[in-house]
Parts: structure tokens; C-alpha cells; sequence
């Protein structure tokens, strides 16, 4: 006879049967999701069918599948197919649905269809977050990182990768031609046939892309993405190339919560300002502080940003080309603020000529013609043999000076916005696997994104404020 612990009889009968309930613990998150969709008012959340009609085949509550879905992509479980198998097998979703069993197509179309309110949800619940005070005397880190969308990356076209295709194309056309003619003077070859339809599909071939051609020259961005048109190549690690998303999230610096975030498919630069407004709105909050990196450093998003009542802390991103020609770095022209002048490596002084317009910001000129003329190291100054060196300045530039002191005087800033705003990204990535988005457009990418930061959101807060104490936190 074994001691081993032995399990009971698959064809053992119970009296009393056993009850559901008691398979699920009283700290168990699920219990925690329960709760927070529960009290939800759906309806002005902006989802669909919360009323029923009386007529036809009855149909699921818009909180029985919001509760699915959460609990799906709280657990790594975000396709249809997949949440429809764990209905049948999984006890916590049995007890969460109430033994409910949708279809994989009803689940995924009600992802597809309530975007507006998913959005909603995932912002209440970081409103939740501010009422019980989550977010006080915290700063925001804001970041974007690259997701990959569910468009493969050679079927996105350029181009220049378009002109290459041609080009190979053509080049075997040719080849194909002067095959078949070769083949023409041996009457004992038997593949012109094969030949043949080898040329008639790359003459195919080449109307297609010649079609393909136009309509990337003609789009807006150059670029045409066929699996999913609204995705971009983009620059990802190690400038990799990637069809993707570009993610915006703002991140408290307290308790890493994701505060807000957007979807764009440009570079993070002239974001800044978006984002933090987007962060104003989510807390009902005007003064607030923000940190970013360098990718953010535009001097017009700046101040829009510091007109919104935002103080923020971008370092400056030099772009300057003088130490590739081998001249002095503008960082060597020192600024004196009270004589408003520059002071040149050579000590002379160049002060305030003229303004001019360049790409939309207005510059303050500085020169001086006959220092310039007579330096003894002119040739370490400028190329120029006749034009004496400018310093250009933003008539605003004293914000940023500001903001760059301030960034000086507290180098722990940089580490501080790594450590808060990267930690959200490479969970949810983690989360996600090495694959993509599961659906196309960014409409239907960003309702995924949004259940993907609540889930995150969700779970950040049962680790702070434990299960049971979330649960009577919503309830208050």
C-alpha cells in the first residue's frame, strides 16, 4: 500500500453538492474585479445594450464581458479564442460569469464595439485611483515606447523599397527574356512553357507594384502599410526597424501608476504638451510637474507645455554640427544675461543686432563684425571667409536656461524618470509576449492598449493596497 496522498474517486457521488463560491478565496483578485465592474454606471460610460430589448434572442450584460476581458488581460489572456476555452475550464471565470460561456466571436466583437467605453473605464478607474489620494505630491514621468502591430514588415513599402522591388522585377524580366530566346535556337529544350508563366507572373507582378508606387507617393507619409494601414516603420532599440505603434504614457513618480496615455505615430517629439494635458485632465489638476528625455526637446512644445501651468524638466538636446566641421561648439559661446550678450572663446563680446523668424520661433542675433574680423582664431571660429559667427537665441530661451538649471541642480531626475515610466512598458510587454497587437487601426489598437494599462493599473493597486483593502476602498 503507497502513503502517497491519495485524490478522491472521479465517480464518487456528494450528498450535498458543493458550492462555488467556496473555491474562490475572500482575498482573491477576482473578487477585486467583481467589485470594481459592479458599481461601474455602464450606460454613461458610453457602452452598448445595458438596456435590453424585449424582442429577439436575449444577449450578454456589457458587465458580464467587461469583467472577462479584465480578468483576461489581467492574466495574459487576451485573444477571443483563448478567453472562450478558459469560460469552460477556468473556476474563477466560472464563478465571475456566473457559469456564462460566450462564444470567442460575441467576445471579440464586444471588444471591437465598445471602445468609447473601455476608454472610460480604464479612466475612471485612474480617477478612482485620485480619490483615494494615489497621486499627491508626485511628479510624472512621460515616455513613449514602440509596440509592434500585427502588420509584418515586409508588407509595409517605401519608396525606396518600393523602386528596389521594381527594379528586381524588371532585371528578371529581362533575364526571362533572354532565356526564352536562348531556348528558342536549342529545338530540343522543353521549358519555354515553364518560362512562359514564369514571365507572365513577374509582368504580373510589376503592374501591381507599378499601382503600389503611386499610392506611396501619394500618401501622406510616404509609406503604405497593407496588413494594417494605420501602423508605421519606426525606429525601435538599437534603431531597428519596426512596423509598430508609438505609446505615450504619463507615470506617477510615487506608486508607478499609468496617470494617462495616447497612441501616435510620429516621433515623442511635440508630444509633451499633449500628454500633459491629457495628465491635467485625469487628475483635475493644473500645477504639476513632468520629466521626459531629451526625445521631447522642442522649444515650442516647451512652452506650451509651461503655458498649461506644467513645470517641466526636459534636458537639452544638442544638434549642432560645428564639432563635426571642426569649429567651436555653441556651448562655448557663454551668455551674459544682464548685458545680454555672448562672450566668444576669444573673450570679445557679441551683442544684440537684429531678430529674424527661423521655422516658426523668433531669434535674437548676435554678432560682432570687426572682433570677428580681426580674431586671431577665426579659423577654429567659423568656415565662412567673409560672414563674421552669429549666436542665435530664442526670445524665450530664459525658460529653458531656467529649466536646465534646475535639471543641473538635481541629476538624480534622469535616474528617477528611468525608473518610474520604463517599468510600466516592459511589464505590459512582458504581459503581452514577444508578439503584437492582436487587432488593426488604431482605433481598435488603442481600446487594446487601454485594457492593457487598466489591467496593469488594476494590479498595481492590489500590491499597494492588498486585496481586501481595494475592495473596500471602491466601495467607499
Amino acid at each position: 500500500m503507497t502513503h502517497h496522498i491519495k485524490g478522491q474517486s472521479r465517480h464518487q457521488s456528494t450528498l450535498f453538492p458543493e458550492v462555488i463560491d467556496n473555491f474562490v478565496t475572500e482575498d482573491n483578485p477576482v473578487r477585486v474585479i467583481d467589485v470594481f465592474v459592479d458599481q461601474l454606471d455602464l450606460l454613461s460610460l458610453g457602452f452598448e445594450s445595458v438596456t435590453a430589448k424585449q424582442t429577439g434572442r436575449p444577449g450578454y450584460h456589457p458587465a458580464t464581458m467587461l469583467k472577462l476581458y479584465i480578468y483576461g488581460y489581467l492574466n495574459r489572456i487576451q485573444s477571443s479564442r483563448r478567453l472562450e476555452k478558459e469560460t469552460h475550464r477556468n473556476v474563477e471565470l466560472m464563478w465571475l460569469l456566473e457559469r456564462l460561456r460566450p462564444d470567442f466571436k460575441t467576445i471579440a466583437d464586444f471588444r471591437k464595439d465598445n471602445g468609447k467605453g473601455i476608454k472610460n473605464v480604464c479612466r475612471k478607474f485612474v480617477d478612482l485611483c485620485r480619490q483615494i489620494n494615489m497621486f499627491d505630491d508626485s511628479a510624472f514621468a512621460i515616455d513613449g515606447s514602440k509596440f509592434k502591430a500585427v502588420n509584418n514588415k515586409a508588407k509595409n513599402y517605401t519608396p525606396s523599397k518600393v523602386q528596389f522591388h521594381i527594379d528586381h522585377v524588371e532585371s528578371s524580366i529581362q533575364d526571362y527574356l533572354s532565356q526564352m530566346n536562348t531556348n528558342d535556337n536549342d529545338e530540343k529544350d522543353t521549358s519555354s512553357s515553364v518560362s512562359a508563366s514564369k514571365l507572365a507572373w513577374y509582368k504580373q507582378r510589376l503592374l501591381e507594384l507599378k499601382a503600389l508606387e503611386k499610392e506611396v507617393n501619394e500618401h501622406p507619409d510616404k509609406q503604405v502599410s497593407q496588413t494594417d494601414p494605420d501602423a508605421r516603420l519606426m525606429k525601435t532599440h538599437h534603431m531597428e526597424r519596426q512596423v509598430c505603434y508609438n505609446v505615450q504614457s504619463a507615470v506617477d513618480t510615487k506608486h508607478h501608476l499609468i496617470v494617462a496615455h495616447d497612441i501616435v505615430m510620429t516621433t515623442d517629439r511635440g508630444q509633451l504638451a499633449v500628454v500633459a494635458k491629457q495628465v491635467q485632465q485625469a487628475l483635475d489638476k493644473k500645477n504639476i510637474t513632468v520629466i521626459a528625455d531629451k526625445g521631447y526637446f522642442s522649444r515650442t512644445d516647451i512652452k506650451a507645455t509651461q503655458d498649461l501651468g506644467v513645470t517641466a524638466s526636459i534636458p537639452q538636446s544638442d544638434t549642432s554640427g560645428s564639432k563635426k566641421k571642426g569649429i567651436f561648439n555653441k556651448s562655448l559661446f557663454k551668455y551674459d544675461k544682464h548685458k545680454d550678450v555672448y562672450i566668444c572663446p576669444a573673450d570679445e563680446e557679441l551683442p544684440h543686432r537684429r531678430n529674424v523668424t527661423d521655422s516658426g520661433l523668433e531669434l535674437k542675433v548676435y554678432v560682432n563684425h570687426i572682433a570677428c574680423r580681426d580674431c586671431a582664431i577665426r579659423a577654429k571660429c567659423t568656415r565662412s571667409q567673409n560672414e563674421p559667427r552669429k549666436m542665435k537665441r530664442w526670445i524665450y530661451e530664459d525658460d529653458i536656461d531656467v529649466m536646465q538649471k534646475r535639471l543641473d541642480d538635481n541629476p538624480s531626475l534622469s535616474v528617477l524618470r528611468k525608473q518610474t515610466v520604463e517599468h510600466p512598458f516592459g511589464t505590459i510587454k512582458m504581459w503581452m509576449g514577444a508578439t503584437h497587437f492582436l487587432m488593426k487601426r488604431k482605433k481598435n489598437v488603442s481600446i487594446e492598449m487601454s485594457l492593457h494599462v487598466l489591467a496593469y493599473n488594476l494590479k498595481r493597486m492590489m500590491t499597494i493596497k492588498g486585496t481586501i483593502g481595494l475592495m473596500e476602498a471602491m466601495r467607499q
